[in-house]
């Protein structure tokens, strides 16, 4: 090797060995620049990682928990639909209000009532003889039926025949005709000792209508009964008796002066 060849592999050499001591002095200076701050930044840095990663693990857990209970949500969903059509249907029977049913006749009150004590007998005890078939009458007649009416029936009827007419009328009147009828049943039912002379007579009447082949068994009302509140002896009233004997919920017959109202149950 000549000494020119010699030179320059020694100025290579050095040249390596400065550019190598320059950078072990960069990191040197970058591993002592700040280094108290450093180690707190990298501290908080991996508090906070830990910290996504549990929350993403719950995210996690959340997301299974709530796959799982999707099908149990849509077998719910799927109940409260029909739950819902079902409702809908029974709605359109109902007036859009139900007053409750109260029978016109008070048995208990002190007006039409006649004292016990003028019915027995000085010798008699407070056992008296009450008919042991009137219980089961009333018991085997039972409540008288709402069949209310339909908005598709109501159209179905002419516009001569349907007139001013409503639903909301027409299934308040069926209400009437309800507390009508119950109220006869009580009547026929009560004692005759709890029963003014008047009222008396009037039970009597109704027992002969009830007795009769073609009622018996069935609620009914008279048509004097028609007093409302929504079902009354007018116009009015006599177009709703003509739209529910058409549809089937009422027939009538006449029992000597009487014009008696029947409630069926429609076919």
């Amino acid at each position: 090797m000549d000494l020119k060849q010699a030179g320059s592999s020694l100025d290579s050499l050095i040249s390596s060995f400065n550019t190598r001591i320059a950078e072990l002095q960069e990191l040197v200076i970058a591993r002592n620049m700040y280094p108290a701050s450093s180690v707190t930044d990298l501290s908080a840095i991996d508090a906070a990682l830990k910290g996504m990663e549990l929350q993403v693990k719950a995210i996690k857990d959340r997301l299974h928990e709530e796959t799982k209970a999707i099908p149990k949500a849509k077998k719910l969903i799927a109940k409260s639909l029909r739950q819902q059509k079902k409702l809908q249907s029974m709605s359109v029977y109902a007036p859009s209000y139900l007053p409750e049913r109260t029978a016109t006749l008070n048995l208990d009150s002190d007006r039409g009532l006649v004292p016990e004590a003028c019915k027995q007998q000085p010798n008699q005890s407070t056992m008296v003889e009450e008919p042991a078939a009137i219980p089961k009458e009333k018991k085997s007649r039972g409540s008288p039926p709402l069949w209310y009416i339909t908005a598709g029936e109501l159209d179905s009827l002419s516009s001569y025949m349907r007139g001013r007419l409503t639903l909301e009328k027409v299934n308040a009147a069926i209400n009437d005709m309800a507390t009508y009828a119950e109220a006869n049943a009580q009547l026929i039912a009560a004692p005759k000792k709890k029963l003014a002379e008047n009222q008396w007579e009037r039970a009597l009447e109704l027992k002969d209508i009830a007795t009769t082949e073609s009622i018996k068994g069935k609620h009914f009302f008279l048509e004097t009964d028609m007093k409302g509140p929504s079902l009354k002896l007018d116009n009015t009233g006599k177009a709703i008796l003509t739209v529910l004997r058409h549809l089937g919920r009422i027939s009538e017959t006449r029992m000597g002066h009487h014009r008696v109202i029947i409630l069926l149950k429609p076919q």
